[in-house]
């Protein structure tokens, strides 16, 4: 029962749970049979399906309830034997002792489950098992491939994380994770195997915005998209996701897309219209900064008949060439992609969306970060140590989330 509900259970519950078992064994059942009953109680309890928070009203959580949320963030998973011990002697709710089991859980190779989940949510890695590139056009793409594409970028973020380096790393360092099938997508030489292994990159790639992986979940299968891969750098990156489209504004007719005319030619005629221009002039330049890379992330030099043009000029003026001096801007921006950071994480750390009360929490959450360069530590302390990860709520007072859930 401790196990199961995350928390010592109390007389009367154990009461009730043995006098199923003896109800079991009664009329010829046996001992067995009376544990097989027990258990289907246990296994359909709110208590085991649902993370609860027994104290009514606002306030700090309850030490079994922070124990559990503090597990649930990290390792995607239920209290180990030393927080259930913690919470038992009600020692967690302090800020050093938050900090110090977010140290020690983040070291266990447990933690791995919050670079698979978290990565997974906020980069939309999931979306790459429902991916279909179009097998004419990229014959060697297989399912095979796409899972090399997630699994690139996970053992990215896990380095960046696991090494306690700057999140602004995220977006330009100038190393990643790839197998023998992944580099020859890439282009890169003497890796051999199907074991990923560490490779310095030189020339067209750096950080995780060139990676097959989000390039492939931001393109459609048969072309490449500038308004989705600006959206999702809005979205992800900047914080700044742009308002839906207007009603009545027509999509851009597949049908109609000349593939040996450069697509930028072609969406020029889309933003005349200036319903969709104010939020095309966002979105528009930051994708086009990514068309060297294919609808699946391999470097191409041409567009159909002519040569890719990946130039473009943001709205506050700053202007590029390449993709890697798209990024060098976007890394320049480091207190909005520090913020967009924070939001994602505590939004997965709390199961829930972030409300206005919360952003003065976010503020001081970036301002800890900052003074730490960054740090992936520095996120992940402040945020355990925040109000919205400690405190509950009076409209979550009873049932916090439901036990894994939005995770």
């Amino acid at each position: 029962m401790r196990r199961a509900w995350r928390r010592s259970p109390e007389a009367a519950e154990v009461n009730r749970l043995t006098a199923i078992i003896e109800a079991g064994t009664r009329d010829g059942g046996t001992f067995e049979h009376g544990v097989e009953l027990a258990l289907q109680a246990l296994l359909s309890s709110a208590d085991f399906l649902f993370r609860f928070e027994r104290t009514p009203g606002p306030g700090p959580l309850g030490a079994h309830a922070l124990a559990s949320r503090l597990s649930y963030f990290l390792w995607s998973s239920m209290p180990d034997e030393e927080l259930l011990r913690l919470a038992d002697e009600n020692k967690l709710h302090s800020a050093d002792a938050l900090a110090a089991q977010a140290r020690r859980m983040l070291a266990d190779p447990k933690a791995a489950a919050l670079v698979d989940n978290f990565a997974g949510q906020w980069l939309q890695l999931r979306s790459l098992a429902r991916a279909k590139p179009d097998p004419a056009k990229f014959p060697t793409v297989d399912d095979e491939l796409l899972d090399d594409m997630r699994a690139e970028t996970t053992a990215f973020v896990s380095a960046i994380f696991g090494e306690n380096r700057s999140v602004l790393d995220l977006l330009d360092a100038p190393f990643t994770f790839v197998n023998a099938p992944l580099a020859r997508h890439y282009g890169i030489g003497g890796v051999t195997g199907e074991a990923f292994e560490r490779v310095e990159l030189q020339g067209s790639r750096r950080g995780l915005l060139t990676h097959a992986s989000i390039l492939t979940v931001s393109s459609y299968p048969t072309r490449t998209s500038p308004v989705i891969r600006g959206k999702w750098v809005l979205e992800n990156i900047l914080g700044a996701p742009p308002p839906p489209p207007p009603p009545n504004v027509p999509l851009l007719e597949e049908s109609k897309i000349d593939p040996n005319v450069p697509f930028r030619a072609q969406l020029e005629q889309h933003r005349a219209n200036p319903a969709c221009a104010a939020c095309h002039n966002q979105m528009d330049p930051i994708g086009f900064g990514f068309e060297n890379y294919n609808a699946v992330g391999a470097w191409r030099t041409h567009e159909g008949k002519g040569p890719v043009d990946a130039s473009g000029t943001l709205p506050g003026g700053r202007s590029f060439s390449a993709p890697l001096e798209l990024i060098g801007i976007l890394k320049g921006q480091s207190d909005a992609f520090a913020r967009t950071f924070a939001e994602k994480l505590l939004t997965f750390a709390l199961g829930r969306g972030l409300e206005r009360y919360d952003h003065e929490a976010v503020d001081r959450i970036v301002a800890a970060a900052r003074r730490d360069q960054y740090r992936f530590s520095a996120f992940s302390t402040a945020i355990v140590n925040s109000e919205p990860f400690r405190m509950r709520g009076a409209e979550t007072a009873v049932v916090a989330a439901a036990a894994g859930g939005s995770k």
